[in-house]
């Protein structure tokens, strides 16, 4: 029996791995990645490297058995039918009799563009008789936090989210919940709707970002069309800035705030604060 990660090479994917070793053996955790090159400081913590693509669905073939405990971490390949890339993950983890397949899906409460692939991956999954949790990520703090050098340059949070407020937590939040869920007991056939502890909105991390670094950075509202012309302006393909304007348009209706309070206790513990992201975004 393993415990397979896919994507582990990933931002998500790494945090989940890192995690992994610290509750189980390394030889019992198994790296879904795409380059082994890529991988070799996790083959040198001793874990078991699989190369696999979810295009290239022979990949797959033999590379779960029985009784493993399977992450499927959603891929990021908006263009390549991400349904039927996961539905290769599925298909293979049936095959093999697997004990558990997670997948990383977003809000039931979200209706943008972002989450149609999502719920038609849970309709496959949950349709696949594959026993399955159901692992609602919100929305990430790096998401925002990672790119603070244009926000710094202009001095200005540019968004198309009104005043709505989102329930966003870490990657490192949201990897210990998935942990939590590969080696605990109890969660076949369960979803769980995974947010932050606190809700907040645009203003408050323009004057977070304000305090922390002793300048003026204010919160520009924009609508969605002209937040469409810039993000394509920074060079971005046209099929992702429409999936982010519509994900903006949904914050600005309440559909990324999550009040369930699953992922602090999946995680056992109260999720990462916003400002403490805005200090690590800061730091670099």
């Amino acid at each position: 029996m393993s415990i397979v990660v896919t994507g582990a090479t990933g931002h998500l994917g790494r945090h989940v791995v890192r995690q992994l070793l610290e509750k189980v053996p390394a030889d019992q955790v198994t790296a879904v990645v795409r380059d082994r090159d890529r991988a070799a400081d996790l083959a040198g913590q001793g874990v078991r490297l699989a190369v696999a693509d979810y295009s290239a669905p022979g990949t797959f073939d033999g590379l779960f058995a029985a009784g493993d405990r399977v992450l499927l971490i959603s891929g990021n390949e908006f263009d390549k039918g991400r349904v039927r890339q996961h539905t290769v993950v599925i298909d293979a983890a049936k095959r093999a009799g697997v004990a558990l397949l997670a997948y990383t899906s977003a809000p039931s409460g979200l209706k943008a563009t972002l989450a149609d692939d999502h719920r038609a991956t849970e309709e496959v999954l949950v349709g696949s008789g594959v026993p399955y949790v159901l692992l609602r990520n919100g929305w990430y703090h790096e998401n925002y936090t990672e790119r603070l050098a244009t926000v710094l340059e202009h001095g200005a949070v540019v968004q198309a989210a009104g005043e709505g407020r989102i329930s966003s937590a870490s990657r490192a939040d949201y990897a210990a919940a998935a942990v939590a869920v590969l080696t605990g007991e109890g969660h076949e056939n369960k979803a769980y709707e995974l947010g932050g502890d606190e809700a907040w909105g645009f203003a408050e991390y323009a004057a977070e970002l304000s305090r922390q670094t002793g300048r003026e950075i204010a919160y520009t509202p924009v609508s969605a069309e002209a937040y469409t012309e810039i993000l394509a302006g920074a060079g971005l393909p046209a099929p992702l800035t429409a999936i982010l304007a519509g994900v903006e348009v949904s914050i600005a209706k309440g559909e990324l705030v999550v009040t369930t309070g699953d992922l602090a206790r999946l995680a056992g513990r109260p999720t990462t604060p916003l400002a403490e992201a805005v200090a690590a975004g800061l730091r670099g």
